[in-house]
């Protein structure tokens, strides 16, 4: 069942001379992984902003088509309704802390949802937690690293425990130990709670080999779009300026130089290591 239904978003920024989304149709089934990539400036976070309504009722301008998320309109529901639905990480994690401490921050969106105050500490310690952040509930989001506020950005929203979540580049600040770790949490949840996650993300190495769905965007459209093992083995998405997984990259070397390696596609550097053992034990 679609959870996300996109069809025909043109949107143009005030000002703006052409369109960020230009013609874009995008389906979203319930409880898939997604990952979106392409260039920057390819409209990714202009999109995201339009699953929670951000566009076009916080950022205005010129729109057209049909977005229907979590079966609401998103052009007739306020992005307050949409908050139930849908949880936004930010690209930049200071655009969404203002507390007075972290677990303020993190406890705010469970506070206007009018949440029972025992429900709210076991959720709001529950992400803080997940986020590996807990020791730092008392300090002031203002005073911490840019890697601990991205936390506090994702334990915000990962308390909400939204239909939908999604993340846009939210582990820039963070190094890839930490960045992966994060991953695994947010997979976990898309796994064994059934939440749609929608990753935007550069850094396909560490990804990947989580998603489901992969979208890949130029100049406001949706240039490919299917699953990642097909899609990451087309030379023409390299071309795009996308960077494809090393472990992927490997693989069609090695396969191009007749090594007999498994026919799927390896999207990290585990599971080709597992191919080139099982390869060299036949």
């Amino acid at each position: 069942m679609a959870i996300i239904n996109i069809s025909n978003l043109v949107y143009t920024y005030p000002g703006a001379s052409k369109p960020s989304i230009d013609g874009l149709s995008l389906t979203v089934e319930k409880g898939e992984f997604v990952l979106i990539t392409g260039p920057s400036g390819c409209g990714k976070t202009s999109l995201c902003r339009t699953f929670n309504g951000l566009i076009p009722h916080f950022y205005h301008g010129e729109l057209s088509g049909q977005i229907i998320v979590a079966e609401q309109d998103i052009i007739s529901k306020q992005t307050f309704d949409m908050a139930k639905h849908v949880g936004l990480v930010f690209q930049n994690p200071e655009n969404q802390l203002f507390a007075l401490s972290v677990e303020k921050d993190v406890a705010f969106g469970l506070e206007n949802l009018g949440m029972n105050r025992e429900e709210m500490r076991k959720r709001v310690d529950w992400a803080l937690n997940l986020a590996d952040i807990y020791n730092l509930r008392e300090r002031s989001p203002h005073e911490v690293s840019g890697g601990q506020q991205q936390r506090v950005a994702i334990a915000a929203v990962l308390a909400m425990q939204p239909e939908i979540i999604v993340l846009d580049e939210p582990t820039s600040f963070l190094d890839p130990l930490s960045a992966e770790r994060i991953f695994e949490v947010i997979y976990k949840l898309n796994q064994e709670q059934g939440i749609t996650v929608i990753l935007v993300e550069h850094r396909l190495d560490l990804t990947a080999k989580y998603a489901n769905h992969l979208v890949v965007m130029d100049k406001g459209k949706i240039c490919f779009e299917g699953n990642p093992r097909n899609l990451l083995c087309n030379e023409e998405i390299s071309h795009i300026g996308v960077g494809i997984p090393k472990a992927t990259l490997l693989y069609k070397k090695l396969k191009t130089a007749g090594f007999n390696v498994n026919q799927q596609t390896p999207l990290s550097s585990d599971e080709l290591a597992d191919q080139l053992l099982k390869a060299l034990k036949t």
